[in-house]
């Protein structure tokens, strides 16, 4: 059976105390990386991004469609205001300024028309950009929550793997105070088990939070006081003090 001094053995709960700690904070740290608001904000982003590619694409068609318009409209009036010219000038035959004229009536009536489809190009055009605006100021307003919550979970973060630094570096330093054979002995149970070690407390194990069977306390103190003895129940490290008991 292995031994170690009763003292020792009781120092072995405040490596545990260490332990214990280091186990939380890794917890406490998990948590915060896995934020519950991550998800759901990460979700929105991804819709709110594919909704403004969307409108990003029809406000590139609508603006295409509204400098087709343009040109169309200031191609016709162009021929219109050369039309216009010849005619004024009195210059050709009688038959060729009715041509004009009749040219000249045409391609008003064309403009109108082009200028009715410019005019409902730029309504379009107007719409989809607002409504790509105010896509593009929803999207801001979630990245800066997402921003947000992001820092204060990096500032948690932070504080936690400080203190868990801190610790680990105590425990370090207590752990050197050791006899190799007792922590290696301590360090196989706390990774079997989960726990390493645990006060037996008025027949009761903190290991388990169970009371021992009647045989097992009397095999416990039958045993010596530097021998190392387990609980049944959870197979940690039993420290055993007359107070306790």
């Amino acid at each position: 059976m292995a031994k170690a001094a009763p003292a020792e053995q009781l120092r072995l709960l405040d490596v545990q105390a260490l332990d214990g700690k280091i186990k939380s904070l890794d917890a406490q740290a998990k948590t915060l990386r896995e934020d519950p608001r991550l998800p759901d904000l990460n979700a929105g982003l991804a819709i709110a991004q594919s909704d403004l590619v969307v409108l990003n694409t029809e406000v590139s068609d609508v603006q295409r469609q509204l400098t087709k318009a343009e040109d169309e409209v200031a191609q016709v009036t162009a021929r219109i205001v050369r039309d216009e010219a010849k005619l004024n000038s009195g210059v050709g035959l009688s038959k060729d300024l009715v041509a004009l004229q009749n040219d000249i009536a045409s391609l008003s009536k064309r403009r109108s028309d082009l200028e009715d489809v410019e005019l409902e190009a730029m309504e379009r055009f107007d719409d989809a950009t607002a409504r790509q605006a105010n896509q593009k100021a929803l999207l801001d307003d979630m990245q800066a929550v997402m921003d947000g919550v992001q820092a204060e979970i990096k500032e948690k973060l932070s504080v936690v793997e400080m203190e868990r630094d801190a610790t680990v570096e105590e425990r370090a330093a207590l752990a050197a105070s050791f006899d190799p054979a007792l922590l290696a002995i301590y360090e196989r149970t706390l990774a079997k088990y989960g726990v390493g070690v645990a006060r037996l407390f008025h027949g009761t194990s903190e290991g388990s939070g169970m009371q021992l069977s009647p045989g097992d306390l009397a095999d416990i103190k039958k045993a010596a006081e530097d021998d190392i003895v387990f609980c049944p129940d959870s197979g940690a490290i039993l420290v055993r003090s007359a107070e306790w008991n």
